[in-house]
């Protein structure tokens, strides 16, 4: 046995030292160390007896720099192993990426294409369309007609230019609970008669439309009938007062339409009042109203009270009548407006509380009430039938008496269709 091997079998394989080579040895791990240790200078102890291989260098990308027998900047084949194979290929190994992780943010992002904006707009207008079909038929489903209230009969005035409504405000307490009448104070009378009549011309033009109120107290000749108030002919029915008012003013009416108390309150909350510029304090136990002075918002019941307080005026009957007119353009301007009738919320109630409350002729359905709606949002001419004092009925009573030229004119002005002449309207409506 030769010295080396006598020193190899003596030392300990852990000694840290590293083993002088043998021969014909490889590379061996027999005490060295894994890794590469710094060479020390030479001469001093410790300097190890050989060098472990160093891998090969591999010059950067793009450095210009070549490994013998490959073309300058091209990537060296790949040498590494993957799960104990060689890896065939020789681009470089790419980390792997998770499948949930965020997207590419090289990659655009997917946009909507203008072909399914249409699509999207065209679904919704459809949509849009089908409900406001259902809409009307709804409506116009709900709707209670009176039959034979415009019925034709012998000498009635032809048909003249333009539409003109009977509006006609009952007091008739159908549809109140006993709770109801003692909380709106509207009394226990039965049956109904007239509380309000106005006449609605809408011109065929561009004029404005022309609001008349028609006082209940007026002397009028009732067909078949004596002389009497107008209220009278209401009793009789609403095709007599149709009448009545036909042969009195000579125009046509073409639509009929009344309301009741009940229904006069449910209009007003389901639009969430109406604003009110009340011209002068009011204080009516009897109608259980107290309202101060300026603009205010009214509820149903305070509206109700409004409308049918006596307190106030000289004529207590024509300053009735102007409130009445008042606050008809204001709950059908707020009715018709577009913050009302797009909103589900309001539009729905304020339909079901229309259709509940409103009696209209057989003929009349949702697109002549719509016509209706736009007329009185669209400010229109208000004034009453001229009157100068009052006569005495053959029953003793009283009534008010026109003033048969002016009323004439304004009438007169009305069947033509042309703007009623500023001389005969009452301006302080």
């Amino acid at each position: 046995m030769s010295e080396d091997d006598r020193t190899r079998a003596m030392r300990s394989p852990g000694d840290g030292r590293p083993l002088p080579p043998r021969p014909g040895d490889g590379l061996r791990a027999g005490g060295a160390p894994a890794h590469q240790v710094p060479s020390a200078p030479a001469g001093r102890p410790g300097a190890p007896t050989h060098k472990l291989p160093v891998a090969p260098q591999y010059p950067e990308p793009g450095s210009g720099a070549a490994s013998p027998g490959s073309a300058p900047d091209e990537p060296p084949q790949g040498r590494s192993r993957v799960y104990g194979r060689a890896r065939a290929g020789s681009s470089p190994v790419e980390p792997l990426r998770s499948r949930r992780g965020p997207s590419d943010p090289s990659k655009p992002h997917r946009r909507v294409s203008g072909k399914t904006i249409l699509k999207i707009v065209a679904g919704l207008l459809v949509a849009l369309l089908v409900a406001g079909v259902g809409m009307f038929f709804w409506i116009n489903s709900r709707i209670a007609g009176i039959d034979g209230v415009l019925d034709d009969y012998q000498g009635r005035p032809a048909d003249t230019p333009g539409t003109n409504w009977l509006l006609v405000g009952s007091d008739s307490r159908k549809g109140l609970s006993a709770a109801e009448r003692k909380k709106l104070r509207t009394g226990q009378a039965v049956g109904q008669r007239t509380d309000s009549m106005m006449l609605l011309h809408i011109p065929e033009g561009s004029d404005k439309p022309t609001l008349v109120s028609l006082p209940r107290d007026l002397a009028v000749d009732i067909p078949g009938r004596k002389r009497d108030k107008l209220n009278a002919a209401y009793n009789g029915g609403p095709q007599l007062l149709v009448r009545t008012v036909e042969s009195v003013t000579g125009v046509h009416v073409d639509h009929y339409m009344e309301i009741g108390f009940a229904g006069f309150v449910g209009i007003v909350d389901a639009v969430g009042g109406v604003e009110i510029n009340v011209r002068a304090a009011v204080d009516d136990p009897k109608a259980g109203l107290k309202l101060k002075k300026g603009t205010q918002v009214l509820n149903g019941a305070q509206a109700l009270g409004y409308v049918r307080t006596r307190k106030g005026g000289a004529l207590p009957d024509f300053e009735r009548t102007k409130r009445q007119r008042q606050f008809l353009g204001a709950v059908v301007k707020k009715a018709a407006s577009p913050g009302v009738l797009i909103n589900p919320f309001t539009s729905i109630p304020l339909a079901m509380s229309a259709t509940d409350a409103v009696s209209v002729d057989g003929d009349t359905g949702a697109f002549d009430l719509l016509s209706l709606g736009l007329a009185m949002g669209d400010s229109p001419v208000t004034t009453v039938v001229p009157f100068g004092g009052t006569e005495r009925l053959a029953d003793g009573g009283e009534a008010i008496k026109s003033d048969r030229p002016k009323a004439l004119a304004l009438f007169n002005a009305l069947k033509a269709d042309k703007p009623v002449p500023k001389d005969v309207i009452d301006t302080g409506n």
